[in-house]
């Protein structure tokens, strides 16, 4: 059995816990908010990098060419989040 001074030891200090609270307490109302504006972020973009297969005219899209292939896995969970029931492209089979 260990002593008491082992215990103390081992347990973080009361200190730590009450500002690890006091960061939980300040940092979870926003979670969701950071959360959505990420999401927001990304769905722009996503629709910067389609616009052009979209029929929308992209003054960038020889930069986002390239990224294209590493987006189309997210396509189809953008699409349907964006209210597209089918994928509007006729190229992309992901419905």
């Amino acid at each position: 059995m260990e002593s008491p001074s082992n215990q103390v030891k081992n347990e973080t200090p009361w200190w730590q816990r009450f500002a690890a609270g006091l960061n939980e307490f300040y940092h979870a109302p926003y979670r969701q908010t950071m959360a959505r504006a990420a999401r927001d972020e990304e769905d722009f973009f996503m629709l910067l990098m389609f616009a052009e297969s979209l029929g929308i005219d992209n003054p960038a899209s020889f930069y986002t060419l390239e990224l294209q292939p590493l987006f189309l896995e997210n396509f189809h969970e953008w699409h349907t989040r964006m209210g597209l029931d089918k994928c509007p492209f006729d190229h992309v089979g992901c419905c």
